[in-house]
């Protein structure tokens, strides 16, 4: 009876002990195949930070400062050019070197394809040039390297820019105190409304700068789709702007000859086939490109020129020799390109202040199968982010980076460095 009853009590115990052992013995294997894949896969140096945010807000937070590589130089001096981290959720690779950022760039769409955050990707939609993947994004490629020719620029562009630039001019009055941001987006906009859709009726240009203000503070904020969210009003924003161009398209179908859209929006119905919510698509991303960039480049070289009073001056001195030639042959007309050709300082003004407050200050991949890049692994899905502002103001590239000084331009070398 004691035997039994020791069998009886013992052996559930034994067999406990036996399938945890098992269980042990399964996990540890696992466990160790694990440690031994992971001691051949070498990621670059780095850091977790907090679980599943990573290191976002600290990301979030530089980027939105007044000096954007702030996060990405302390991590360089910690653990080199290239380092790892966690953004957005996700293992991420971010490089400041620029061999490495060419190298991404090089094999766009063969081991790298654009990706973005969710809340980008919802607002500037699954059919646009900057998100698009494969043939898709090789065509809209296409349709707007065709829709942007140098030809049509050199005429039709430069007069709408002038025509827009001396009508705000007008409306502003002697000693009027004006926030320059508010006036460099509503001139950008303006262009690009002008341009894409053909539109240049006061009010629907201020309609559309309303909107597409809403619609950018939204593309890299938090998804939640909730009243007073930054994503949900950019949401809304871009179902009004998408509505105001499915009814260009309905009214340039009914009345095709009417004039109204006349821009590429029309050359795109007239010349291309694509489905309605393609070309939706296509125009918010060219409007999101071509605004928000213009607006940012106009505002930061006003800023750098009020703050350089010797670039400022040579600027002048250059586009008044050119005013006073024009004047010699006949009165006030149009500038050229041939003018714009004829303006290098003016170039150099230009690249500096793209180079000093450039807008794509990152990009971001994504790794399409596992990479091997000198003795680094990358690997399949992994974020790769070429942090581009964090070359443009190494002092090791460029020789007193952090200061605006356009004559550097006027240096060969310098000129090769910014292709």
């Amino acid at each position: 009876m004691k035997i039994g009853a020791f069998d009886h009590h013992v052996w559930p115990i034994i067999c406990s002990t036996l399938l945890l052992m098992v269980f042990l013995a399964k996990f540890l294997r696992k466990k160790v195949k694990k440690n031994v894949k992971n001691r051949k896969f070498q990621l670059p140096p780095g850091r977790r930070g907090w679980p599943i945010i990573g290191d976002s807000i600290k990301w979030y937070n530089a980027v939105a400062s007044s000096h954007p590589p702030q996060f990405v130089e302390e991590q360089v001096q910690r653990y080199g050019k290239i380092f790892s981290c966690y953004l957005f959720g996700k293992r991420a690779v971010v490089s400041a070197d620029p061999k490495f950022n060419r190298f991404v760039m090089q094999n766009e769409g063969k081991l790298f394809q654009s990706s973005y955050p969710k809340s980008f990707r919802d607002l500037v939609g699954k059919n646009g040039v900057i998100t698009a993947q494969g043939e898709q994004q090789k065509k809209l490629h296409s349709i707007a390297s065709n829709m942007m020719r140098l030809e049509k620029l050199k005429f039709h562009f430069l007069q709408d820019i002038q025509r827009v630039i001396n009508q705000t001019f007008n409306n502003l009055h002697d000693n009027q105190v004006i926030c320059l941001q508010d006036i460099c987006r509503k001139v950008a906009i303006n262009l690009m409304v002008n341009q894409l859709l053909g539109v240049s009726n006061d009010s629907e240009v201020n309609e559309m700068a309303q909107l597409f203000s809403d619609f950018v503070d939204g593309c890299l904020s938090i998804p939640i789709n909730l009243p007073g969210f930054a994503y949900h009003i950019a949401m809304k924003a871009r179902e009004s702007i998408i509505s105001k161009i499915n009814k260009t398209i309905e009214t340039h179908r009914q009345q095709p000859s009417s004039g109204v859209g006349n821009g590429v929006l029309q050359r795109i119905l007239e010349e291309e086939s694509l489905p309605d919510d393609a070309v939706a698509d296509f125009i918010i991303n060219l409007l999101f490109a071509g605004n928000e960039t213009t607006a940012k480049t106009m505002l930061f070289a006003v800023y750098f020129l009020s703050q350089c009073p010797m670039a400022m001056r040579q600027l002048l001195v250059e586009q008044e020799r050119l005013k006073t030639a024009r004047n010699n042959f006949g009165g006030e007309m149009m500038l050229t390109w041939q003018d714009y050709k004829a303006m290098p300082f003016t170039q150099c003004v230009i690249d500096e202040t793209l180079r000093l407050g450039g807008i794509a200050i990152w990009l971001m991949r994504e790794a399409k199968e596992d990479i091997r890049y000198q003795d680094y692994d990358i690997p399949k899905r992994c974020f790769v982010v070429p942090f581009l502002s964090a070359v443009h103001l190494n002092e090791t590239v460029y020789e007193e980076a952090l200061n605006f000084k356009p004559w550097r331009w006027m240096i060969p070398e310098n000129q090769a460095s910014l292709k």
